[in-house]
């Protein structure tokens, strides 16, 4: 506080309801959003028992449906990837929760170990592999909801040469 002034604050300030902004219903800037997806990272309990690894496809399950956003779980065996791709109108956050994956796009590659987050914007194409020896689990954010995943087959075997 500046001792030069003659305002104090008198009280809890936290009491003074009509200078609190209300809590959002549900996240509205990229910033929320990272932090919804931290946040259920964080709480290995509501997304760990739900996953479960196939051998001939990436698993997913929807996590949660809400207005405007879609929360996926995605679990990857070593070797499996998405192929490249964008997400149509789609924004979204992808958090590694569990092992490591490799983003590759063409600008090259990035490793994300557990933990980490790529925020991308829509029509953002890249390709996303379990590259590792263990498997791993994914969190994805898309807001609006993903409704169109458009591949990208002509320009894979070119991505994948550049990296």
């Amino acid at each position: 506080m500046n001792s030069d002034s003659d305002l104090q604050i008198a009280g809890d300030l936290l009491e003074v309801q009509h200078l609190l902004r209300p809590a959002r219903e549900h996240p509205a800037t990229v910033a929320e959003f990272a932090g919804l997806a931290r946040s259920i990272a964080d709480d290995r309990s509501r997304w760990a028992p739900l996953v479960q690894y196939d051998a001939t496809t990436r698993w997913y399950h929807r996590l949660l449906s809400l207005p405007g956003y879609d929360v996926w779980l995605l679990s990857w065996i070593p070797g499996q990837g998405s192929g490249l791709h964008d997400h149509g109108p789609s924004s979204g956050v992808l958090t590694v929760l569990d092992g490591e994956l490799t983003e590759r796009t063409d600008r090259g590659k990035r490793t994300l170990g557990s933990g980490a987050q790529r925020v991308f914007a829509p029509g953002y194409a890249h390709e996303v592999v379990n590259d590792s020896l263990e498997p791993a689990v994914s969190l994805h954010i898309y807001y609006p909801g993903l409704t169109d995943m458009p591949m990208h087959a002509a320009q894979c075997a070119a991505a994948a040469a550049t990296v």
